[in-house]
């Protein structure tokens, strides 16, 4: 399945760290990163924009907390601390920077994966409120990136998950098609309406029952496009959801 995975950014100047973390954690669930210097971990905060941050502070040419301090100025995305030095000081100053949280070197494998999965968390709920997103039918694990149709996964590539999460998070609002290619793709893409289409269109075949009448993603002609708010009830009504027999609604 060609999901999206959780990117993982980690900033450690000791080559053999990247190695452990490479075997530590699941390929099929994360992707990773990395750089050996703050520097280089700015810029790719930047350009790749991480879902989370593994960081050793210490970095040959800044200070962990001084890493921190630079990219909480612009991004609140999880910092998890990665440290071999016991002495509390550094940990500690990183977290007063604004570091989610700290694992000594060397670490259990499910610790981490623990801790990594506890901030991805707290950050989905920073973000929207709650870990999933839900519309009638449909359910989005923000922490997974996973989508769900009636409790069964669905595949969805990176950019298909990416705008129905934009569109579950609007629904009910009516979206003009320049906002939603800023937000989704980024400024240099605000006139590709036919790129929109496109990916509206691979949506409604996995989300609609008959996708040239789409029900859920609703078309503002010659302006963009609108999610309805999705009751389960009022969909199965009108014949939009398979729901097995021992399904229990609401």
């Amino acid at each position: 399945m060609n999901k999206k995975k959780n990117v993982l950014l980690i900033a450690d100047s000791e080559k053999t760290s990247h190695k452990m973390l490479s075997l530590f954690l699941d390929e099929a669930e994360f992707k990773l990163v990395d750089c050996t210097t703050g520097k280089q971990a700015v810029q790719l905060c930047v350009s790749i924009r991480p879902d989370l941050v593994l960081l050793d502070p210490d970095l040959p040419d800044m200070t962990g907390a001084e890493l921190i301090r630079t990219l909480r100025e612009w991004t609140e995305v999880p910092i998890i601390i990665i440290s071999a030095d016991t002495d509390n000081a550094s940990v500690i100053s990183c977290l007063n920077e604004g570091a989610s949280d700290y694992v000594f070197k060397p670490f259990h494998a499910d610790v981490l994966k623990a801790r990594i999965n506890a901030a991805l968390r707290s950050a989905a709920v920073q973000e929207t409120g709650e870990p999933e997103l839900v519309n009638g039918p449909l359910r989005m694990d923000l922490v997974r990136h996973e989508v769900f149709l009636n409790d069964d996964l669905l595949s969805f590539t990176p950019k298909e998950y990416n705008l129905l999460r934009y569109f579950i998070i609007h629904r009910g609002k009516m979206l003009p098609h320049r906002e939603i290619l800023k937000e989704v793709w980024g400024d240099a893409h605000a006139e590709d309406t036919q790129y929109l289409r496109v990916f509206v269109g691979q949506i409604r075949e996995k989300i609609e029952k008959d996708p040239s009448a789409p029900t859920i993603i609703i078309t503002e002609p010659s302006i963009g496009y609108r999610m309805e708010i999705a009751e389960i009830s009022s969909l199965h009504e009108q014949g939009v959801l398979k729901v097995p027999a021992n399904h229990n609604q609401p």
